[in-house]
């Protein structure tokens, strides 16, 4: 058995809601439209859970009635960084949440044969050191690709690190918790393994060909 439960960095979704609509997305008659309308979705709540802990400020604010002091978000310095290509499915739903948000990008792809993750592009909001960093990525399977993302990241000075993704494989769950323990990692459905093609099961198939309409 992985040892996934050993971690305090890990937060695995029980909401109705999230596993309803990855139910609809593991459903291989759904659609392209409404498959990349549900990673819309599922991105929109596990964000809003995912960052509760935001810093806040009080600040005044005259009303129709009265001034009074009220509560919002301090700095608003977020950076949304997606996983080439799939990982873009899920930024427009965290968008929804905090439209000021940046956007970078990691580019990789996975080596047919070893499984195994290659970078070719990164680019990152600047300074991305004093950023709240939301990386997403759909799956995470054998945990490679958000391993050297996440690599990627703080060699470029990120620090403040959060991962989400809406399936995972125990494999790689624990791989990623154990390379990056100061990163918190939200989790829509932890699935039961990966099968000999390091593919998720039962999973969703590729979700990258699964938004895009490709093959």
């Amino acid at each position: 058995m992985v040892g996934y439960k050993n971690y305090t960095n890990i937060h695995i979704f029980d909401h109705p809601l999230i596993q309803h609509k990855i139910s609809l997305m593991r459903d291989k008659a759904t659609g392209t439209n409404e498959f990349r309308k549900l990673v819309d979705e599922v991105a929109t709540l596990e964000g809003y859970e995912a960052l509760a802990d935001l810093p806040t400020e009080e600040v005044q604010v005259e009303t129709p009635i009265e001034s009074c002091y009220t509560t919002m978000i301090a700095g608003r310095k977020l950076a949304i960084v997606p996983i080439l290509r799939a990982g873009l499915g899920m930024v427009s739903g965290l968008l929804t949440l905090v439209p000021t948000a940046k956007v970078g990008h990691i580019g990789m792809y996975r080596d047919e044969e070893t499984h195994e993750p290659h970078e070719y592009y990164c680019k990152l909001p600047n300074p991305i050191s004093e950023r709240l960093i939301i990386v997403t990525d759909p799956m995470l399977a054998t945990g490679g690709s958000a391993v050297d993302a996440i690599n990627q990241i703080k060699a470029h000075g990120g620090v403040n690190i959060k991962f989400m993704c809406i399936i995972a494989a125990p494999e790689g769950l624990e791989r990623l918790a154990e390379a990056h323990p100061d990163v918190q990692i939200y989790v829509g459905h932890l699935d039961r393994e990966l099968n000999a093609a390091a593919y998720i099961c039962p999973g969703l198939g590729d979700a990258g060909d699964r938004i895009f309409g490709t093959k």
